[in-house]
């Protein structure tokens, strides 16, 4: 399930990836297509009978959660958001997890890309990467994978801006995996403002947590303490941990207008990681021609439908193959 709010530029890389190598029936792909003023749901409609399409006039990541799961007839589900990557060998490896006793959800590995990021951006990755929730956690990854039982765990959520953390706050840590042998890739802000959006959004989102009933937080929340002992390990860190700090504190000022108005409404996102060369002409693969069983795929999510890399990875509108350089891979 891919819930999508203008994400022309870069859904098509998305579907590519999850199409390509996917057997008959496999999977059904939902792309939900919210308050869209471009042309997202256009690229969707543009695979053809391999992904289907519900249109929202509101944009509204929980109504598009909602109308999806509305859409959705079966299970395991995975919520994907629509600027990541991730392949149909990644969805195998999440939904073989879900089959494990216990397991309940589960998210993989997570893949930046840095290419083009200026320290700015990288500084701050290089810190937030070693956080003990970062790397625990389900969230921050635009992929969290649910069976039935998982799935109902979920059912109650509100509407709420950091989706992700509340929904992983809803399982103990038995009943998570994170998957070895899925990846997501995830594109990084190109631009400081796009950073700091994007992080003043999870302050709102982690104050709003904090003042919803029956959630708690405070077991992924960052503390000194974490700081301390990255530094510790990795006293080469000690610039880039100062520099983090600073960035929370510019976060939390960015957020403080919304706070006081108790606006949980507006989503201040990043745009720097949308380029417009992301579309590219549709090229949907063909589909093979052995069967298996139907596994539904919710819209992601925006979970808000991630990506395993070996070596390079082709991407739409890339003058060039990423490679290995360009690559910080963590949780492993």
């Amino acid at each position: 399930m891919i819930p999508a709010h203008n994400e022309g530029p870069v859904i098509r890389r998305l579907l590519e990836k999850l199409i390509n190598g996917a057997d008959p029936g496999e999977m059904d792909i939902i792309v939900v297509a919210n308050g869209c003023t471009d042309d997202t749901a256009e690229v969707a409609a543009s695979f053809g009978s391999a992904v289907q399409i519900v249109t929202l006039p509101v944009a509204s990541k929980h109504e598009a959660l909602t109308a999806g799961d509305r859409a959705a007839t079966g299970f395991p589900r995975i919520y994907v958001d629509a600027d990541v990557e991730l392949r149909v060998d990644d969805v195998r490896a999440l939904v073989a997890a879900l089959g494990q006793p216990g397991v309940l959800a589960a998210a993989p590995r997570r893949e930046l890309v840095m290419t083009g990021r200026p320290w700015q951006v990288r500084w701050y990755y290089d810190v937030w990467t070693l956080l003990p929730g970062a790397q625990r956690g389900l969230w921050g990854r635009g992929v969290i994978a649910v069976n039935e039982a998982g799935h109902a765990r979920l059912a109650g959520l509100p509407p709420l801006q950091s989706d992700d953390l509340a929904a992983s706050l809803m399982f103990k840590p038995h009943e998570t995996a994170l998957v070895p042998g899925a990846q997501v890739v995830i594109y990084p802000p190109r631009t400081f403002a796009g950073l700091l959006s994007r992080r003043a959004r999870c302050v709102t989102g982690g104050v709003q947590i904090e003042r919803a009933e029956g959630l708690d937080s405070s077991g992924d929340r960052t503390r000194i303490s974490d700081l301390t002992a990255i530094v510790r390990r990795r006293p080469g860190l000690l610039l880039q941990v100062g520099y983090f700090l600073s960035v929370a504190l510019f976060a939390r000022l960015r957020a403080s207008r919304a706070l006081v108005r108790g606006d949980y409404q507006t989503w201040l996102r990043d745009e720097s990681s949308r380029p417009a060369s992301a579309t590219a002409p549709a090229r949907p693969a063909a589909q093979p021609s052995v069967a298996r069983p139907a596994v539904p795929l919710a819209a992601a999510v925006p979970v808000t439908a991630a990506v395993p890399v070996a070596g390079a990875v082709p991407v739409a509108g890339v003058p060039r193959q990423l490679d290995r350089r360009d690559r910080v891979q963590d949780n492993r």
